[in-house]
């Protein structure tokens, strides 16, 4: 699609003036559960480490560093080469169905997208947004075609239109990037709010295995 990018100041000020308030809110909340998560992880498989963080590609191109609670080994990016002949993902992403590298506990919070919990803390401190495309590695990023590169016009999310989608396993990387430069022209206080909601229900039905 050819893309008519317009900035919406007033629009970006109130959703950043959102992802600030509701992010912290949310971890006052919800910090003991963090705790109690964090525990679980470092314990289930004796490797000790909580988190996962990882640099990704930004608003811009600008790197940040994203945090996740930690679903595989700890020697997970070491093991990727070895089954990059499985990869079953087009584009410059890798992702296979039933990863070895993911742990018994790792499993249980892909599932219920408890994993992505901590990135409330990238959002707080502004390097993503509760809406947008989803962060993207800087090794992709290299591989992008000048269209893909549209999608850092806007600042990352936690969901987006592929988040969203029941099937997004099916979708391919084409049409990812064609629905990340859709979301960026029709960006809108009732978009997000649409997208908030139907990433909710997703993840509802999804854990219902519905």
């Amino acid at each position: 699609m050819q893309l008519d990018f317009e900035k919406k100041p007033v629009y970006s000020f109130f959703k950043r003036c959102f992802d600030f308030l509701v992010s912290l809110i949310f971890l006052l909340i919800f910090w003991p559960f963090y705790l109690i998560v964090a525990i679980i992880v470092a314990v289930s498989d004796g490797q000790g480490k909580p988190f996962f963080v990882q640099e990704r590609v930004g608003k811009g191109g600008k790197l940040f560093k994203l945090v996740k609670f930690r679903t595989m080994c700890t020697d997970a990016e070491a093991k990727k080469e070895s089954l990059m002949k499985y990869n079953e993902a087009d584009g410059p992403v890798f992702k296979i169905k039933d990863d070895p590298r993911i742990t018994k506990v790792g499993k249980v919070l892909r599932k219920t997208n408890i994993d992505e919990l901590p990135q409330m803390f990238n959002i707080l401190e502004g390097s993503m947004s509760f809406v947008g495309p989803r962060p993207p590695l800087p090794k992709e990023v290299a591989q992008y075609s000048e269209s893909d590169r549209l999608r850092l016009l806007v600042k990352p999310g936690l969901t987006c239109y592929w988040q969203a989608s029941r099937n997004r396993n099916d979708i391919s990387f084409e049409e990812w990037m064609e629905m990340d430069r859709q979301y960026i022209q029709d960006r809108s206080a009732g978009v997000d709010i649409k997208l908030l909601f139907k990433t909710v229900g997703v993840i509802l039905k999804h854990r219902d295995g519905r």
